[in-house]
């Protein structure tokens, strides 16, 4: 089964929680804190194998978790790291992160990978808050929270050359001629399911790879047919190879044909449209294939190469040109930087990176970070009050007080609920 398109949950490990022991031995009295650090959490990375066609083994994957990194111990152990969950993924594959819209990869190299979901830091043990002015500190941290994220996972295969034609025009013939692929081939619309990947070889010793895609017809930008399911495997490709039945055959009008599919494409986007493009006057053996082609350069002021794929006809002249353009023909980027979390540059538009709204009685807090340290902090009493210190460092208390707090109304962080006190 040919699976391009999955939608997953990535959760990372959280971190281990750090200790809070103190050194206990005979005759060492007031030995000191030696709480050790929590483990780092699971990362899930995301790393191309070269084996792999298809996301297949991500589609009935709903949820993909790490382990959380194991807590700290006394006598200075730190918790061990858990170990990194690595998912396989074909050559060609898109992360975006359906949150944000943003991508957070686009794995085009056969030694790629990235983190898709970074797993938490391990909390500190109590030795790690040891001052001069706080000898013996009585608390320590949870770990860090790994990342969540919802990610839409799509494959858009690795090609120079892209085959795009109605169906049955000898599309997959022609690749079969010209490379080990061996597509299904069947005198019916439809043949072709899935994207076949071929490795051609010219008479002068070139390789390129090239593509057969699933026949298009019209309306497939907006879904029809096979839909726009596979028009973005034609994002990558350099050139675009139009095949075009000239024999007429099934009573088409070849010139309709090739307009049929140019809408299909500038509908689909502006780039495709404007990709380098050879025309391929296909089934020249047959009877009407030169009249026809007459009538058709008298439309399209274009270079035609003419070919007989199930004849082995003109396929070689085809190959140079081809070999020739994918030569000529820089490496295209399908996205823009700004797509891209990583050229994203986050921010606080505020002058504080938190809001407080008041709904009802009660004043809710909304900070990412705020809302991190809480789920770290463990409320014993030095957590709590170190947690507050925290709290009014960043102005949480001056805007709560600006806002007309008073002293016992309620104050939520997340789920949990706090008396406020001046």
């Amino acid at each position: 089964m040919f699976v391009d398109e999955v939608v997953i949950k990535v959760i990372a490990g959280n971190g281990g929680d750090g200790c809070t022991s103190f050194r206990r031995e005979k005759y060492i009295p007031n030995g000191g804190p030696n709480g050790g650090n929590g483990g780092k959490g699971a990362s899930i990375i995301f790393k191309v194998d070269l084996g792999l066609r298809t996301l297949l083994d991500l589609r009935f994957q709903k949820e993909i978790k790490g382990k959380k990194g194991a807590n700290g111990e006394g006598s200075n152990r730190n918790g061990k790291n858990a170990e990194d969950i690595i998912v396989k993924v074909p050559l060609g594959t898109t992360v975006i992160d359906i949150d944000t819209g943003l991508i957070i990869a686009d794995l085009t190299k056969k030694n790629d990978e990235v983190v898709v979901a970074a797993g938490g830091r391990g909390g500190r043990g109590n030795t790690a808050f040891k001052t001069h002015s706080n000898t013996a500190p009585n608390f320590s941290e949870n770990g860090e929270p790994g990342e969540e994220k919802t990610l839409k996972v799509e494959l858009k295969s690795l090609a120079d050359v892209g085959f795009v034609g109605l169906p049955s025009v000898g599309k997959s013939t022609l690749l079969s001629k010209i490379s080990a692929a061996r597509p299904k081939i069947g005198a019916y619309h439809f043949t072709t399911l899935n994207p076949n990947l071929g490795v051609v070889k010219t008479v002068d010793g070139r390789s390129f790879v090239a593509a057969d895609l699933p026949g298009l017809i019209e309306g497939a930008s907006e879904g029809a047919g096979l839909g726009d399911k596979f028009l973005k495997h034609i994002e990558r490709t350099k050139i675009i190879c139009h095949i075009i039945d000239m024999s007429g055959l099934e009573g088409r009008d070849p010139y309709e044909d090739y307009m049929v599919i140019r809408n299909e494409l500038k509908n689909y986007s502006d780039k495709l449209a404007n990709k380098e493009e050879i025309i391929v006057a296909n089934k020249m053996d047959m009877p009407d294939s030169k009249d026809n082609l007459e009538e058709f350069k008298k439309k399209i002021d274009k270079e035609i190469v003419e070919i007989s794929a199930i004849n082995n006809q003109g396929i070689d002249e085809l190959l140079i040109k081809l070999a020739d353009k994918v030569d000529e023909l820089p490496e295209e980027d399908i996205y823009e930087e700004d797509n891209f979390e990583s050229h994203i540059l986050y921010k606080f538009n505020e002058e504080k990176p938190f809001t407080i709204e008041k709904v009802n009685d009660t004043y809710v807090v909304h900070s990412e970070k705020i809302e991190k340290l809480f789920r770290m902090t463990k409320f014993t009493d030095e957590g709590i009050r170190r947690f507050s210190n925290k709290l009014r460092r960043m102005g949480v208390d001056e805007e709560l007080k600006k806002m007309g707090a008073e002293e016992g109304d309620t104050v939520k962080i997340l789920d949990f609920e706090f008396e406020y006190t001046e």
